[in-house]
């Protein structure tokens, strides 16, 4: 891009402001909250968005400036609503949208066809095979009971993904130990924790006998069509933040339901049996994402070799995540 290009932009971006500013005023909404959103995230990132909007109104012809505006309405309020990537996501976890594990809970099972080919599985196995003592029973459901307190002891604040080797609503764990888990996560407060589910029923059918503070993040997995009533049943927990996994995506999602979700992250599979992931699938959850102002984190092309294949989409990385005003996000970028 050339400057010249990148001054017009930001002319176009400040156009953009003054329109959020006055959509935000009629539809009585807090001008000082959108300032201050506005005031803290950088510009480049609401610079991309509008440039993304922009390209696809010039390929549907649609120039008229008041055109523009109203198409990118949306993902103007996104790029000021999400917080930029502030940290290297990953430190103690190859995960890449998250920076640390905590398993207080080891082994499952398979309940769809995202599970066929398990990483968690395989490693596991490979831990047991080694003598790693959390790990004795290989991949059978094992409360570690040792390991509960685990992130009260971690001082530096934190992204943890909880139980990344099993599934804390697995029908096999009592509600008393995921209450005690909830218990930690809610006194570790400088925290934030991401909990995933494939069982979408017995979270919905406990969720409101847990508490559900700020830092607890809830999310499903959905891996193909067949599974989006995973997302009804996330909407109707009492979670702050709700989150999707779309990984590993196995076919198209054409019409998810964002009314409610906070944060996307979709992946293909990897490993040496992966199963393909199509470029228009991505493309066409990106642009879900992007008219329902939701963020958007791409995390991986996967495949036999997925450190080849990278993360970048059509040039681009997408790391977006949530807004939230959490201590997590107020660290200086690494």
């Amino acid at each position: 891009m050339t400057h010249n290009n990148r001054s017009s932009d930001r002319r176009a971006v400040d156009q953009l402001i003054e329109y959020l500013r006055k959509s935000y005023v009629e539809t009585g909404q807090s001008l000082e909250f959108l300032q201050l959103k506005i005031d803290t995230y950088q510009l480049p990132f609401l610079e991309k968005h509008y440039r993304e909007a922009l390209k696809k109104m010039e390929s549907n012809k649609l120039l008229n400036i008041e055109h523009r505006s109203e198409a990118v309405f949306r993902m103007a309020i996104l790029s000021i609503s999400t917080s930029r990537k502030s940290t290297k996501m990953a430190s103690n976890s190859k995960i890449e949208w998250t920076e640390s594990t905590w398993n207080p809970i080891t082994g499952c099972n398979k309940v769809s066809p995202g599970c066929k080919y398990c990483y968690a599985e395989r490693f596991a196995k490979r831990l047991q095979a080694m003598g790693q003592p959390n790990y004795r029973n290989g991949f059978e459901l094992t409360l570690q009971k040792h390991v509960l307190e685990y992130p009260l002891s971690w001082k530096k604040p934190q992204m943890i993904f909880v139980n990344s080797m099993s599934d804390l609503f697995h029908k096999d764990v009592p509600l008393e130990f995921i209450q005690k888990i909830f218990e930690v996560m809610q006194r570790a407060h400088w925290h934030v924790f991401q909990v995933l589910t494939k069982r979408s029923e017995r979270l919905l059918e406990l969720h409101q006998h847990l508490p559900w503070s700020n830092n607890i993040w809830m999310g499903v997995s959905v891996e193909n069509n067949d599974y989006t009533f995973r997302i009804d049943h996330l909407c109707k927990t009492d979670a702050k933040i709700k989150f999707l996994s779309l990984e590993p995506l196995l076919g198209p999602l054409p019409v998810l339901n964002l009314s409610n979700i906070d944060w996307v992250i979709v992946g293909g599979e990897s490993g040496s049996k992966s199963r393909p992931i199509k470029t228009e699938w991505i493309i066409e959850i990106k642009e879900q994402c992007l008219q329902a102002a939701v963020p958007f984190f791409f995390k991986q092309w996967g495949g036999k070799n997925k450190k080849k294949n990278g993360r970048l989409l059509e040039g681009e990385t997408w790391d977006e995540l949530p807004y939230s005003d959490h201590p997590v996000f107020q660290r200086e970028a690494i």
